[in-house]
């Protein structure tokens, strides 16, 4: 399973994103990405945050103001198929190896973009880590860093280990 990063992210704190040219991958998070909530949002379970760029257009098309950042990703992925993704698989993107750890909850910052966004990409059973949710991965899904290493857009992203 492999696609592309076709955007790297950061901001000085809270959403959104906007795009970098490249970034260091390290055990916290791309160097230089601020967390509003520190104390609740990063740390090295919560490193860098996935999000498939055919969600964000999904959601799009549903009226969603959103735009690849928008939502909080440090990585905006395209052909990788986030809905296989399982906690525990293993992702190479560009030179750093990832760990997927969680999926991510989204938070009260995104009703900016609509009340019901959150609804739209979470439920009891992501939250619960099923897979087997039809809303699995959309609200984006958490990874910690294996091995640190540089990132840009058009790196390649995939799936080297799978848990089971």
């Amino acid at each position: 399973m492999q696609g592309t990063i076709i955007q790297v992210n950061t901001s000085r704190g809270g959403l959104p994103k906007r795009p970098i040219d490249e970034g260091l991958i390290t055990p916290l998070g791309i160097e230089g990405d601020l967390h509003a909530h520190p104390e609740v949002h990063g740390g090295p379970r919560q490193a860098i945050l996935i999000i498939a760029a055919e969600v964000v257009d999904e959601l799009r098309a549903r009226g969603y103001p959103l735009f690849y950042g928008a939502m909080g990703e440090n990585l905006t992925t395209r052909g990788l198929t986030i809905r296989d993704l399982r906690m525990g698989d293993q992702i190479r993107a560009g030179g750093a190896l990832l760990e997927i750890t969680k999926p991510r909850g989204p938070c009260s910052a995104l009703n900016i973009y609509g009340e019901t966004l959150g609804r739209e990409v979470y439920d009891r059973q992501v939250k619960e880590r099923d897979h087997t949710s039809p809303l699995w991965g959309m609200s984006g899904l958490y990874a910690s860093v294996l091995e640190p290493g540089l990132v840009r857009a058009g790196d390649a992203i995939m799936v080297v280990a799978k848990l089971a």
